[in-house]
């Protein structure tokens, strides 16, 4: 019998830091100025340098480079007046920074139904903003597939809510051709290893606000330095705030910014890349009996550094079987469904600091819901194969007796 095919590459492993950010991290290396304040006469921080870029990239007016994207997040909702026991909704398919970073601003997080193409679902976003007297939406772009922006914009107008954009999985992204982050008073990124530039950490916000990015830069920790900042507003916007904003400290520091500088020239090249690896999974998946592509709109710009499929109606023995044969051949899933938090995937419902009533929507599809990382080490073989394997798990174990599957389950640990 023919031994199945095993995919052997890690889902892990991102690209190296082009030789330009090495080069441009080991200069501040070797003069030290690793602090964005700590210059010398007559330089320009690598971290103003960055903020310039990436607002010039986003089409913003201001932006402003941070330790994190958790960060960026907190910092917005102080930014935009958020107060303590204030709720805040948010979607409820997303990952754990996003009510973290709600929390631990002092706000209430409000969770959202999601729809089957896993965006915002805006008739549970109405009721449950006039339920709660929110005035904050923090929507989270989840992997990176954007909702009908002028839809919401307008829903949001109509219903007095601010829109602060979490475009973690969105960088390099687009509604209709209008940058990912462009539709909302405030725009949050980041640049986790995982995320679409790579510092290892870091984050940015952006914004069209005057006085929103003003106390932004002061929270962030600028002392009464914030002249130093190049992609941000007059020095006579921060005289009536300067006194009167915390600094809850969350620079980003000159290496990060120099490894990250590079990134910003070649995204479209590697949002061309991430896209690429994606058609190459949707075609080897579709029309695959007992699973379920998303649909992307043609509206919709998008930016695919992951993968999600549904399995309709699978049990969890099903898709627990599915799981541990597909990383049996080297193919690594998430699961979103699973009863206790795994890794990255906990849900709306494991979170005990943000208390929830059952979302039964939501809930329907988060246990349905399959999820793979995109790293760009793949070639367009590689997302063929690892769509072979999928769809040939699929049919496997769709077909499959439970009691079988129940068997085989008591002899295979799962994958972490």
């Amino acid at each position: 019998m023919m031994t199945p095919e095993r995919f052997t590459g890690s889902f892990t492993q991102q690209e190296p830091i082009p030789e330009e950010g090495i080069e441009a991290a080991v200069a501040v290396l070797r003069h030290g100025r690793l602090h964005r304040y700590n210059t010398a006469p007559g330089e320009v921080a690598e971290a103003a340098l960055l903020e310039e870029e990436f607002a010039e990239l986003t089409g913003a007016k201001y932006a402003l480079a941070v330790a994190s994207g958790g960060y960026a997040l907190g910092c917005a909702l102080r930014a935009v007046g958020l107060k303590p026991g204030e709720p805040v909704l948010t979607n409820a398919f997303t990952l754990a920074p996003v009510p973290g970073a709600i929390a631990a601003a002092g706000g209430r997080p409000v969770f959202v139904e999601v729809t089957d193409n896993l965006v915002l679902d805006f008739v549970h976003l109405e009721q449950q903003a006039k339920a709660s007297g929110a005035r904050i939406l923090m929507l989270s772009h989840m992997r990176g597939h954007l909702c009908d922006m002028e839809a919401l914009v307008a829903l949001c107008d109509r219903l007095g809510v601010t829109i602060i954009e979490d475009c973690a999985h969105t960088m390099g992204a687009a509604w209709k051709g209008v940058p990912s982050g462009r539709h909302g008073l405030v725009a949050c990124y980041s640049t986790q290893t995982y995320k679409h530039a790579n510092s290892g950490e870091g984050g940015f916000l952006i914004s069209d606000d005057a006085q929103v990015m003003a106390r932004a830069i002061v929270l962030s920790g600028s002392y009464m330095l914030y002249s130093r900042h190049r992609a941000a507003p007059g020095p006579e916007v921060f005289e009536s705030i300067r006194l009167e904003t915390p600094n809850v400290s969350g620079r980003m520091d000159n290496l990060r910014a120099a490894i990250l500088r590079p990134q910003l020239r070649t995204l479209p090249d590697r949002v061309a890349r991430w896209n690429a690896l994606y058609r190459e999974m949707e075609a080897g998946l579709a029309n695959t009996h007992g699973l379920r592509l998303t649909h992307r709109p043609e509206e919709e710009t998008y930016v695919a550094s992951s993968f999600q499929f549904l399995l309709p109606g699978w049990s969890p023995t099903r898709i627990g079987a599915f799981l541990a044969r597909t990383g049996a051949r080297g193919v690594e899933l998430k699961w979103f469904g699973a009863p206790d938090p795994v890794a990255f995937t906990s849900r709306y419902d494991h979170w005990a600091y943000a208390p929830s009533t059952p979302l039964p929507q939501t809930d329907r599809i988060l246990a349905e819901l399959i999820d793979m990382r995109l790293p760009l080490t793949f070639s367009v073989e590689d997302a063929a194969q690892i769509a072979r394997i999928i769809r040939a798990e699929v049919l496997a174990v769709g077909q499959a007796d439970e009691a079988d599957l129940q068997a085989e389950a008591l002899n295979v640990k799962l994958p972490d």
